[in-house]
Parts: C-alpha cells; sequence; structure tokens
C-alpha cells in the first residue's frame, strides 16, 4: 500500500471508438432509492424507510475538438425509434506505471447529449466538446 492516495489526473477510457484520451469524466455516481412504508395500524407516527432500486447517474465524457473526428456524432446518430447502438465502457484510474488501480465498468450505455465547444473571440483555450450517456449499471473494481 502507498503512502499517498491516487491521483486524479491519470486515466483512461474504453469506450468502443477510436482510443482517444479524455480531459475529463464525470457522473460516477451510484445511488440506491428509498423506499419509505407506513401501515396504518402502526403505533408510530413515522414511516420505515427501505432501500429500493439502484439510480445511475448519466456520465460525462469530455475531450479536445481534432479536425475529422466524427465519432460522437455518428454513435448519436444510431439513435431511432426505441433502438440505439449500445455500448460497454471501461474507465481506469491508473497509477505511476500506467497500471488501472480502479476500475469502472459502465453497460449498455447509449449517447444523450453532445455539447459542441464555446467560441470565444478573445479566448486562449482548447475548444473542448461534450457527451453526454445513459447506461443500466456501473461497477466498481479496486485492483
Amino acid at each position: 500500500m502507498t503512502n499517498y492516495p491516487l491521483s486524479k489526473f491519470h486515466f483512461q477510457v474504453n469506450w468502443g471508438g477510436t482510443k482517444i484520451g479524455f480531459s475529463e469524466v464525470s457522473g460516477l455516481d451510484i445511488e440506491s432509492e428509498i423506499i419509505e412504508y407506513r401501515q396504518g395500524a402502526s403505533p408510530d407516527f413515522s414511516k420505515i424507510k427501505m432501500p429500493g432500486m439502484m439510480k445511475y447517474s448519466n456520465i460525462t465524457l469530455k475531450k479536445g475538438m481534432f479536425k475529422g473526428d466524427n465519432e460522437y456524432y455518428e454513435w448519436l446518430q444510431t439513435i431511432q425509434l426505441n433502438t440505439v447502438e449500445r455500448r460497454d465502457l471501461t474507465i481506469s484510474l491508473l497509477n505511476d506505471a500506467h497500471e488501472p488501480v480502479v476500475t469502472w465498468k459502465v453497460q449498455n450505455a447509449f449517447p444523450v447529449k453532445i455539447s459542441g465547444t464555446d467560441l470565444k473571440a478573445d479566448g486562449n483555450e482548447v475548444a473542448i466538446e461534450t457527451l453526454e450517456i445513459a447506461h443500466e449499471g456501473l461497477t466498481i473494481q479496486n485492483n
């Protein structure tokens, strides 16, 4: 075990497309919904709480824009009435030797939103595009 916590800036995303570097990943959240219940004859004046279904946030991927790179848009164009190309994604936090130490596995992901870059005449930044994906499951594995 190391003496320092892991840094969050060294990661890779395998998303089923070209191997490209992403600058930011967010939305790796898992939440258990709460079921509240109270029977009518209960002597308590409060509800009991039980764990319910799991809820997963949408995941946001950001990367720099490159000439001729249309993969986000091509994936979004696969959406038709009740059908879409779904992909499994793997997001890995890497150590100094470029080995995965924490892995998030995302099941049945599909694009729901693409945001192009903001344009600014006096800006001095890289053009960033954003892909938001919905999915049906997230597992976390510490290696």
